[in-house]
């Protein structure tokens, strides 16, 4: 029997099941240990080290005590220092993006996603490089500057030469003062060879979810297609950094088993992508099992409440508290505003889950990946972040000045954030008023800006933001950045 080891690369030893079986056990024992409870949260505060300040984080089995424990008062104290954390390491920036589905051709057998090979009467779409570039513009006119590709795994249909010249194409097209300046990828486990090659054509965060890190409920789930191999699937990321990737992306499908169960295996997994890379996940999503062509979630019996799942946003933050979080338009607009004061640091707005769903008037559903609940427009969305006191943040700036991986981490740690990051957002936040934005969401940003700025502890950079940002306003100069 396979025993834990974080360190090991192979994933029935960093994802080990033994471990993560007494985890629970040890989490359900002690969930109304307060003494014990106590002393992981005050473990997890952030403190002053040198000019800035320090998270520990918690290891996977502190943080599932946490989230077993439904002690009211304790709760409330997790939502808070959740908030807390996200606040001092990202401050009230939110980082916006969209969703770009190139192809819903697929091989796999994946029993949640309408995309398996089975459904045969869900609409098959491929994007051609002209469509591709015809949905950029779509997207660009919206304000987007950052996307996630998506595309099923089909090596006939969607080799990785095909996500290679749409990579290209997205980044070749610049449409009035539009501009794609981040291509993040989300397709399925490759080689490292493949993941070269995604890293030379300019990607920024390669994306993996791994839907259940339950063994037996993976192979279940995937009965079929080359998804249903559980170690090439969780050694991905491994791979993935080996091939010179800084940034990964992680992610379980909440609802296809126990939660307690996925928390833990999530945490395992960034816990040993530390211990091996020296550099955890770039970011964490937190997507539920929603309802989708020929897919009812009411036939999975693993679904968690918003209150359930508010707890395991705040718990993820309190244990990887560098990691940026991020939460879909699968969520309403409710829970999405809750989670925002839970840990979340990125949100997508006015996605289409489509392929070729941006060029169309009307919101298309028969190639739908899944529901989406939180409809609004871009607009809608940057107006209703800030009149909640949020900066809907358009920078990609550490991608673009190589502050990836740990040298992103070591930025974040030290706190300075407030110098860097913020005055990008308020500079790519001008960029979005004039150039995309209603008068009303123009109105209420300006006055945001003007009290952000204010924010901004050195001198020097305050004087050199407001400076760019006069110069986006009364010229055409655009994409400044610290």
């Amino acid at each position: 029997m396979a025993k834990y080891d974080v360190k090991s690369l192979k994933a029935e030893e960093f994802i080990n099941d033994g471990e993560i079986l007494e985890t629970i056990k040890y989490a359900e024992e002690n969930k109304n240990n307060i003494e014990l409870i106590d002393s992981i949260l005050e473990k997890a505060r952030p403190r002053k080290e040198g000019n800035g300040l320090h998270c520990t984080g918690l290891s996977h089995r502190d943080a599932a005590v946490l989230l077993a424990c439904d002690i009211p008062e304790k709760v409330e104290e997790m939502f808070k220092l959740a908030n807390q954390i996200k606040q001092d390491f990202y401050g009230n920036r939110i980082v916006m993006f969209a969703p770009l589905y190139l192809s819903n051709y697929c091989v796999n057998g994946c029993v949640y996603c309408p995309y398996h090979l089975k459904n045969k009467h869900i609409v098959r779409k491929k994007l051609t490089q002209e469509e591709v570039k015809a949905e950029v513009i779509a997207l660009q006119d919206m304000g987007h500057k950052r996307l996630a590709i998506e595309a099923g795994e089909d090596p006939k249909n969607n080799p990785i030469e095909y996500i290679l010249e749409c990579i290209k194409t997205i980044y070749s097209v610049n449409h009035k003062n539009g501009a794609i300046r981040r291509v993040n990828v989300n397709i399925a486990a490759t080689t490292v060879e493949n993941y070269r090659r995604l890293k030379d054509a300019g990607i920024g965060t390669y994306i993996l979810f791994q839907e259940t890190y339950h063994k037996e409920s993976y192979l279940e789930l995937h009965p079929t297609g080359p998804k249903h191999d559980y170690d090439y699937h969780t050694e991905a990321m491994d791979r993935a950094m080996e091939g010179g990737i800084d940034d990964v992306g992680l992610g379980v499908l909440f609802g296809l088993e126990r939660y307690m169960y996925e928390f833990v295996g999530l945490l395992m997994h960034a816990e040993h992508l530390e211990a091996v890379h020296g550099v955890g996940p770039h970011t964490i999503s937190v997507p539920r099992l929603k309802r989708a062509d020929d897919i009812d979630p009411d036939t999975f019996d693993n679904g968690i409440s918003d209150e359930m799942f508010k707890k395991i946003i705040a718990c993820i933050r309190i244990a990887v508290p560098y990691t940026g979080m991020i939460i879909s338009t699968r969520e309403s607009e409710k829970v999405r505003g809750e989670a925002l004061h839970l840990g979340i640091s990125q949100i997508s707005g006015a996605s289409r889950t489509s392929v070729g769903g941006y060029t169309e008037e009307e919101r298309p559903h028969d190639s739908e990946q899944f529901d989406v609940s939180d409809q609004r427009t871009l607009d809608e969305v940057v107006c209703w972040l800030m009149e909640n006191g949020h900066i809907p943040s358009f920078c990609t700036a550490c991608y673009r000045e190589g502050r990836t991986g740990d040298r992103f981490m070591s930025l974040c740690k030290s706190g300075q954030i407030l110098n860097c990051c913020h005055p990008n957002a308020l500079m790519t936040l001008t960029e979005y008023l004039e150039d995309y934005a209603s008068p009303e969401t123009k109105e209420i940003g300006y006055k945001l800006i003007e009290e952000e700025l204010k924010k901004i502890p050195k001198d020097k950079v305050r004087e050199i933001a407001e400076s760019n940002i006069k110069d986006i306003k009364n010229s055409n100069r655009r994409d400044f950045r610290f």
